[in-house]
């Protein structure tokens, strides 16, 4: 059953209050300045600080709304409101990444907003850690494929903020930085892989296996093959390429970051030749 407006919502405490602002008045994802000034309006909520940046402008509107009225409702009223599926008919990844990001602090406060936009009680998550797990599929699956640690190491925080780009962005930076440790080389790129893994004469410094048969030498050159293929269509457009011009989805980052863990776990097993 829906929430109804009638009930009274217990106050936001100020960490919750300026999560929901930061979410809504994102820099890059979060409603325009005019969009909250119509909404505000809307919902009868006096625009305190017009001339802030947007999360701080909606903090102050609902934080003074809140100490005046004593109650929660107009919060949820002004996300209902922001959230209505009408308004994404253009934009459905927009209300899904945003709607995933609410979720994420909601369930902290025993309520759901649905696909239908719509506010739902639920039990309340008891910590951070199960919110994640309800609110945010990515995190969910990447958890349940038992992700190798280091992925998440690198971009856990990219991943909770919906930010694909960048998760993938950093997660594959752990690649580089883990190559170099196992080598001590500083190389980067394809050189950093040709050096560390035999594409130079002699034997490589990291090897995945003995090098004694030709399948244990083919598995060698494929791997050094899938780590090129990585940098040369993963790495290397995004860190030249603006992040509008590349549409990272939920689905596209849970394939790159699976395929990043692949690579960490061989990476695990190689062992560094003696000089």
């Amino acid at each position: 059953m829906t929430m109804m407006s009638r009930n009274q919502v217990p106050l936001f405490d100020a960490q919750h209050m300026e999560a929901i602002c930061r979410i809504l008045g994102d820099t890059e994802n979060g409603l325009t300045g005019s969009e909250i000034a119509n909404l505000l309006r809307d919902c009868r909520i006096p625009d305190t600080s017009p001339d802030m940046t947007k999360w701080k402008r909606l903090f102050n509107a609902f934080i003074e709304f809140q100490n005046k009225h004593q109650m929660g409702n107009h919060v949820l009223v002004f996300v209902k409101r922001a959230m209505a599926p009408a308004r994404y008919l253009e934009n459905p990844a927009s209300f899904h990444a945003r709607r995933n990001r609410l979720n994420t602090l909601l369930a902290l406060r025993g309520m759901t907003l649905g696909e239908d936009g719509q506010f739902r009680k639920a039990d309340a998550a008891k910590t951070v850690d199960e919110a994640l797990e309800r609110a945010n599929r990515l995190h969910a699956a990447l958890v349940q494929r038992d992700v190798h640690r280091d992925v998440l190491r690198f971009c856990t925080v990219e991943i909770i903020q919906q930010n694909y780009f960048h998760a993938v962005f950093e997660a594959m930076k752990s690649i580089t930085a883990k190559i170099r440790t196992l080598s001590g080389l500083s190389n980067d790129g394809v050189d950093l892989i040709h050096a560390a893994f035999g594409q130079n004469p002699g034997p490589p410094l990291l090897a995945l296996n003995p090098l004694q048969t030709d399948t244990q030498r083919g598995e060698q050159r494929g791997f050094m093959n899938l780590l090129k293929g990585l940098y040369g269509t993963i790495r290397n457009p995004l860190a030249h390429d603006p992040k509008v011009e590349w549409d990272m989805t939920e689905q596209d980052a849970l394939d790159i970051l699976t395929t990043i863990s692949l690579v960490h776990r061989k990476i695990d097993q190689a062992r560094r030749s003696q000089p």
